[in-house]
């Protein structure tokens, strides 16, 4: 089975894809590292790859866990199988 997006730990919210070529729509296969399980999940946005896939809802102001480490604040609410980037996710730093 392709693997298309990693994540490192199981309370991690969002992975990381690592596959060209992602689109809405696409159901995608994602790899628990920590737990060596698979899931998947259907993506409702064009995603680049090395960028974050949402692997659970996010409410505005929850925090976004990758690899383990909270890297930033959701600013909208953010469902399971959206692209986070700066349009949705902000650091706690400033």
């Amino acid at each position: 089975m392709t693997v298309h997006f990693v994540v490192h730990d199981e309370a991690d919210s969002v992975g990381v894809v690592v596959v060209e070529g992602v689109k809405a729509g696409d159901t995608l296969a994602g790899w628990i590292m920590d737990k060596d399980r698979m899931i998947s999940m259907k993506v409702l946005d064009d995603i680049p790859i090395g960028h974050k896939l949402a692997i659970k809802p996010l409410a505005e102001n929850d925090t976004v866990i990758k690899y383990g480490a909270d890297v930033g604040r959701a600013i909208a609410p953010i469902p399971a199988g959206a692209y986070l980037h700066v349009h949705n996710v902000k650091t706690k730093r400033w």
